[in-house]
């Protein structure tokens, strides 16, 4: 017989590892992605069964979850194996600010904790607010967001609205909304077009050069070159729809966009 709230759970992807974490409930996760980092000890102190699009189903079996975890559509085949065999399977699939929040509200009340939930996300929203109100009277710089090079990907919904929330303007904020990669390609003489004043790049499980951005055809003309503002956001601060983009990944954004406050 399955006892609710879950006791035992595996985590596939980052922010539900990090959000389980700060609510105190590390104690129900018995395996989480490779990817989790955060925070520091989860990687001693929790099996890691999966990669993001891969998972190795027999190792979550033998940790006989009563509930797993999962991010997006490029999870559901793993979510359809687990299904089959009988476990059940919990995805979010949130691409905005939003949706971040209303995925911390909705895994606190799934493990019994709603009440610390709802203030945690109450904190981020408060936290958002004082900082988009500290950026709007400034004038706002024009912002690449680089999600990965080849092909160039711009940036996905959060972190389009945290770099607004930061004082700047997603050059392809137009983009932004649609989840799919591919249909966030841009090229290069669209950036140059869009002559971007600070380019940011975060380019998963890949040191993005700067040096290298810089010497793409064309670009010299591009103000982020010219005045050499190019910078690099480690993915797990940015790239993970959770706790962390909403904290140390906004702080970057804004350090990128602010660099003398």
């Amino acid at each position: 017989m399955r006892v609710f709230p879950p006791q035992r759970i595996v985590c596939l992807t980052e922010e539900t590892v990090e959000t389980l974490y700060l609510l105190g409930e590390q104690n129900r996760i018995v395996g989480v992605s490779g990817y989790a980092v955060r925070p520091k000890q989860v990687r001693r102190e929790k099996p890691r069964v999966s990669a993001f699009t891969s998972a190795d189903i027999p190792k979550i079996l033998a940790l006989k979850p009563d509930l797993v975890l999962t991010f997006s559509d490029l999870q559901a085949d793993i979510a359809a194996d687990l299904l089959r065999e009988g476990i059940p399977v919990m995805g979010h699939n949130q691409r905005d600010v939003a949706g971040i929040l209303a995925m911390i509200r909705h895994l606190g009340h799934t493990v019994g904790c709603g009440d610390r939930a709802e203030a945690l996300a109450d904190r981020y929203e408060t936290r958002l607010s004082s900082i988009a109100a500290r950026y709007a009277e400034n004038a706002r710089p024009r912002v690449y967001f680089e999600e990965w090079d080849d092909p160039m990907i711009s940036g996905i919904g959060w972190v389009s609205e945290l770099i607004g929330i930061a004082g700047g303007q997603d050059v392809f904020d137009h983009l932004a909304a649609e989840g799919k990669a591919r249909d966030r390609f841009v090229t290069s003489g669209q950036v140059i077009a869009a002559a971007p004043d600070v380019i940011i790049g975060s380019w998963c499980g890949k040191k993005v050069r700067p040096e290298r951005i810089a010497e793409r055809p064309g670009w010299h003309s591009v103000p982020a070159v010219q005045n050499g503002r190019i910078y690099e956001i480690k993915s797990p601060l940015i790239l993970q729809p959770g706790p962390a983009a909403l904290t140390d990944g906004l702080d970057a954004i804004v350090q990128a966009l602010w660099p003398s406050e």
